[in-house]
């Protein structure tokens, strides 16, 4: 029996411009002629969601967890089909979110994993453009030796954190560009034969990465899912 466009629930806010920014890449990934051909999302755009990086860098902050979770059941009570989350570090308090739904979570982490399997292949190194609090909890590490990749990071992780603070306050300013292209010409003498953008501020400025460097954004990728689930048969 046919249906139409499954809805999405977007767990938002964190930080809101990249949130909005998935809506853009949602409907950018959209061939539409009219508003009905587009998938319909449902967004929780909730920046009082505790930081990521008080709570796993600093050890100061809340759980995230409870909330992200409570976040969750509300977007499936009512009646979202599956969850996308665009934030990378927040993806380190998953289980916790499937935990508490029956609906599936697109997890932009596993997404990356497989997508680097298919495009560099078993046993190759990867760079990650990323959070340290990503860093610290080894998120892609553990997914990625799943399998069999290797994640290699910058050596520069107060200049991330300065990074994504500086974007979180005011934009995508040239200190935060400079920040990540010193990053990224990093990984390419380092090896890596792919980069991932992985920190959704970091996708406000992904055009700041080394000539040549092969590059991809987990947010388009997360993108990419959320049509290709809304839309299946």
């Amino acid at each position: 029996m046919a249906h139409g466009p499954r809805t999405i629930g977007v767990i938002g806010g964190m930080g809101p411009e990249a949130t909005i920014l998935l809506q853009r890449k949602v409907l950018g990934a959209i061939p539409a002629r009219d508003d009905a051909d587009h998938i319909p999302l449902m967004i929780d755009m909730n920046p009082q969601v505790p930081s990521r990086i008080s709570h796993l860098i600093d050890a100061t902050g809340d759980d995230p967890g409870p909330t992200l979770a409570a976040m969750a059941r509300g977007l499936q009570d009512a009646g979202c089909a599956a969850l996308a989350m665009p934030c990378n570090t927040a993806h380190y308090y998953s289980d916790e979110i499937t935990r508490a739904v029956s609906i599936p979570l697109l997890n932009m982490v596993e997404l990356a994993a497989q997508y680097a399997r298919h495009t560099v292949g078993k046993g190759a190194s990867v760079g990650i453009l990323g959070s340290p609090a990503s860093r610290k909890i080894r998120l892609f590490e553990r997914a990625f030796e799943a399998h069999g990749i290797s994640a290699i990071w910058p050596d520069c992780d107060a200049e991330m954190i300065m990074a994504i603070r500086q974007i979180k306050a005011g934009g995508p300013l040239p200190k935060a560009r400079t920040a990540m292209m010193q990053a990224s010409l990093e990984l390419v003498k380092n090896g890596a034969e792919l980069q991932f953008i992985a920190c959704s501020e970091f996708s406000l400025i992904a055009q700041s990465v080394a000539g040549g460097a092969p590059v991809m954004d987990t947010l388009d990728l997360l993108a990419q899912a959320v049509v290709d689930f809304s839309i299946a048969p």
